[in-house]
C-alpha cells in the first residue's frame, strides 16, 4: 500500500511555480523544488518524472490559478469586475524580477508545444471571462450602446498583457495600481456616461 501524502501535488506545483518566478525555470532543480516544499528529490521525480515534466505540470497549475483570478473578484458592477479580475491575475507577480522571470516562463510556453497548449488554453479562458463580464456590462448598460465586446475583450486582454511588461520596463508605482490604471484606460472609451 502506498504511503499517504503528507504535501499534496497542488501545494508541491504552487511552491514550484514560485520558485520558477524567483529563480528562473532554467534554474529550477530537483533538489531546489525538493528544498523548497520539504520533500525529497526522489519523491519529487518519483510523482513527476523529468524536470520537463515537474515544470509543465507547474505551468499547468499556474495556467488554472491565472483563470481563477477572473471569478474572484466580489465587485457588483461587471466593469469592475473585469478591472478587479485582471488586477487579481498579476497579485503574484510584484517585482520587475520576478515578472523577468515569469517571462522566462512564458518562453517555454511560446517554444514548447506541450507548455503552449495550456497556455492557449488559459488565454481563451481569460478573454472568455472578459467578454463575460462585457456582455454583463453592456446589458447593465455601464458601456455604450452598440459596443463590440468581443473587440473590447481582445483590446481589454491585449492591455492586460503589455500592461505586464510596460510596468517591468517603466517601474512606476505597482504593478496592481498600473494594471488597473491601464485596464481602466481601455475601457474608458467605451463607458456610457452617467
Amino acid at each position: 500500500m502506498p504511503r499517504p501524502r503528507t504535501i499534496s501535488d497542488e501545494a508541491v506545483l504552487d511552491a514550484v511555480l514560485a520558485l520558477a518566478h524567483r529563480v528562473g525555470p532554467a534554474r529550477v532543480t530537483f533538489a531546489a523544488a525538493a528544498a523548497e516544499v520539504g520533500l525529497s528529490a526522489a519523491t519529487l521525480v518519483q510523482r513527476f518524472g523529468t524536470k520537463r515534466d515537474l515544470l509543465l505540470a507547474a505551468d499547468k497549475r499556474g495556467v488554472d490559478l491565472w483563470v481563477d483570478a477572473l471569478d474572484r473578484s466580489t465587485a457588483a458592477s461587471p466593469l469592475a469586475r473585469v478591472v478587479d479580475g485582471l488586477v487579481l491575475a498579476v497579485d503574484p507577480v510584484a517585482t520587475p524580477e520576478l515578472m523577468a522571470n515569469s517571462v522566462a516562463m512564458l518562453q517555454l510556453d511560446l517554444a514548447d508545444p506541450d507548455f503552449h497548449v495550456e497556455t492557449l488554453r488559459g488565454a481563451r479562458a481569460v478573454r472568455a471571462r472578459i467578454g463575460r463580464d462585457l456582455d454583463a456590462a453592456l446589458a447593465a448598460g455601464e458601456l455604450r450602446p452598440g459596443t463590440d465586446v468581443a473587440a473590447l475583450a481582445k483590446l481589454v486582454e491585449t492591455t492586460y498583457h503589455g500592461a505586464m511588461i510596460g510596468w517591468a520596463i517603466h517601474r512606476e508605482g505597482t504593478l496592481a495600481g498600473w494594471m488597473r490604471e491601464q485596464i481602466e484606460a481601455a475601457i474608458a472609451p467605451h463607458r456610457l456616461e452617467s
